[in-house]
């Protein structure tokens, strides 16, 4: 039987969760912390996501699990409710902080330049209906979300290489030479662990390509598509974020591109091409969000459903219409726009940073346990549990040097998520379907 999700919605679903809002805001803080060597970082970023999702793929390919991060530590030690309930609930948060981040991001860009622009309460509600609009999107049928995403994610890649060459070929691009006079001058004054810091940070801007491992039940020949799926994606969005920062930094004067941190890519655009360039970049901002807002509700209400197949989250959670996790795509449809609604989308986003570097590391351990099993390299393994570790170590201790009250924020987070997951995992130690 011909399954709803082929090759192609596969990479748009992967792409559409990993190039969201990313691209249009990593720019501005990479460039800010080690200038013309951010291109660099970036693509350092993906060599940090490739090592993840070679754990990903391994054990996506081996289980066949929809409930992919959750399932796979689930699987691999079943003797443990704790741990089981603790990666669930931490992993779920995680997709619920970045869907409520991309709704706001999307929102943001949408009423930019209008009146409302510096309105708060209309920024929010526009954010809330994007999401509620790719819910019933969901909700209708996988294939129409399969075919919707295509459309938007392709469109969105267009308009980026579009981006990228007037970026390129602009009347007021520095010389080779001068590139390369910046690069070896920021080579010698910047400290080369600032380097692996901005990679550890932008790690995050390749998250969402475990997405695809959602929709096994729906797709062609998981053997082949998931691995291909999966290193097909992130080529291409290395390859998109590394054009993008490249050509900015040619393009655009660093100092304007630190000074406008999280709209650099838009305001430069604006200054290099005028009016037509700031709108090509609004465009494939909102196509961008929109897209990752329909992946990330694709998968992670999926992998919701999985827990609570699991008793680790409330039963109803796993009512289906067919394949479809009705009750979870409401569900998180619901949280993030509560999250939407009390604000601190910032703070919840650093959260969400840190914990899917921790829970890609607990899957490169899982993958090592059973590497006979999944036919892993075990140097590929020992390798990306390292790179991982260290990446984490660095994102962390960054948040401590630059927002030691965000850390305070993380942590009570973290502290009531493991009082709930805690409290789920001991009356699933309890219970007789255990």
């Amino acid at each position: 039987m011909c399954k709803s999700l082929g090759l192609k919605e596969l990479i748009a679903i992967a792409i559409g969760g990993m190039v969201g809002g990313g691209i249009f805001t990593i720019l501005g803080i990479s460039v800010s912390m080690i200038g013309s060597l951010a291109p660099f970082a970036i693509v350092l970023g993906g060599l940090i996501a490739f090592f993840a999702a070679y754990a990903y793929v391994k054990l996506g390919v081996y289980y066949k699990d929809e409930g992919a991060t959750y399932a796979f530590f689930q699987r691999t030690y079943p003797n443990s409710h704790l741990a089981a309930s603790f990666i669930g609930w931490y992993t779920i948060f995680g997709y619920i902080s970045t869907l409520a981040l991309y709704a706001y991001t999307f929102s943001s860009y949408t009423i930019s330049g209008t009146e409302f622009a510096h309105n708060e309460l209309m920024r929010k509600c526009f954010a809330i209906i994007i999401i509620w609009i790719f819910a019933f999107i969901n909700l209708w049928s996988v294939k129409g979300m399969g075919k919707l995403e295509d459309a938007m994610v392709y469109a969105k890649l267009a308009i980026l290489f579009v981006i990228s060459m007037m970026l390129i070929y602009a009347d007021n691009n520095m010389d080779l030479k001068t590139f390369y006079e910046t690069v070896g001058n920021d080579l010698e004054r910047i400290n080369h662990i600032d380097i692996l810091i901005v990679a550890s940070i932008t790690f995050v801007a390749y998250e969402g390509f475990q997405l695809v491992i959602n929709g096994v039940k729906e797709m062609d020949s998981p053997e082949k598509n998931i691995p291909r799926a999966i290193y097909i994606s992130l080529l291409l969005v290395a390859t998109i974020y590394f054009i993008i920062s490249l050509s900015s930094i040619i393009a655009i004067p660093v100092d304007d591109l630190i000074q406008n941190k999280e709209y650099a890519l838009a305001f430069g655009a604006e200054k290099v091409m005028g009016a037509f360039g700031r709108d090509l970049v609004i465009i494939g901002a909102i196509l961008a969000t929109s897209s990752a807002i329909s992946s990330t509700m694709f998968g992670s209400s999926r992998q919701m459903a999985r827990i609570a197949d699991d008793r680790y989250l409330p039963n109803i959670l796993c009512k289906r219409k067919g394949t479809i996790p009705t009750y979870a795509i409401l569900a998180m449809a619901i949280t993030a726009s509560v999250l939407i609604l009390v604000g601190g989308l910032r703070l919840i986003l650093e959260f969400g940073s840190i914990t899917f570097l921790f829970v890609s590391l607990l899957m490169a351990i899982a993958n090592f346990k059973i590497r006979h099993l999944t036919n892993s390299s075990t140097l590929m393994g020992i390798t990306t549990i390292i790179g991982l570790v260290i990446g984490a170590v660095l994102i962390v201790w960054y948040e401590y040097q630059t927002r030691p009250e965000q850390m305070i924020f993380i942590l009570a987070i973290y502290i009531i998520l493991s009082l709930c997951a805690w409290g789920y995992a001991y009356v699933a130690s309890k219970s007789k379907l255990f």
